[in-house]
């Protein structure tokens, strides 16, 4: 019986410890990642600003089929809105909030009670080309948010990796002028 007290203190303990921790690291979040682009900032801009034309390099589209688009608002630009549900990623929503050809985009995103984090765009010139960076920001809540925001870039950064690559394939397909 002493045995059991004993663990079930030690267990309580390290509870109050991890959750103590949690709710004193910062809550603050930043992932952000870039790639060169042999194409004109335009090109790419034009592709990021439509939310219709996500579906040709979505990291997301092309690991869950489950996933269901419906767009509201204008096709491109500020107002424009991609609601989605799936069986496998969760529900969600992301409306353009600025867009300003053909340098930056910002998206408000919507996961329900996962959070509301934004999201960006910039498209540099560099070179010949285009240096194209996807970023995401917000805060977690909760007695572990900060534990939260710490595994954010992991959790994200390979996605936006994958995104940004499959986007400079697209993209780097298109002739110039289109």
């Amino acid at each position: 019986m002493r045995v059991l007290k004993l663990a079930v203190l030690i267990l309580l303990a390290l509870v109050v410890v991890v959750v103590g921790i949690g709710s004193l690291l910062p809550k603050d979040f930043a992932v952000e990642r870039s790639v060169e682009m042999s194409t004109s900032p335009e090109v790419v801009f034009d592709r990021v600003n439509s939310l219709r034309t996500w579906d040709a390099w979505s990291p997301w589209i092309a690991r869950d089929l489950s996933i269901v688009n419906t767009y509201s608002g204008p096709e491109v630009g500020v107002g424009a809105t991609v609601t989605w549900t799936s069986e496998k990623s969760g529900d969600g929503k992301q409306t353009i909030t600025l867009s300003e050809r053909p340098k930056r985009i910002e998206t408000a995103l919507d996961f329900g009670d996962m959070g509301q984090p934004s999201a960006y765009w910039t498209f540099e010139p560099s070179g010949e080309g285009v240096q194209v960076t996807w970023g995401l920001t917000g805060t977690t809540s909760g007695p572990l948010g900060g534990y939260f925001a710490k595994m954010m870039d992991g959790w994200v950064g390979a996605d936006y990796e994958d995104g940004l690559a499959r986007l400079k394939e697209v993209v780097e397909e298109v002739p110039a002028g289109e």
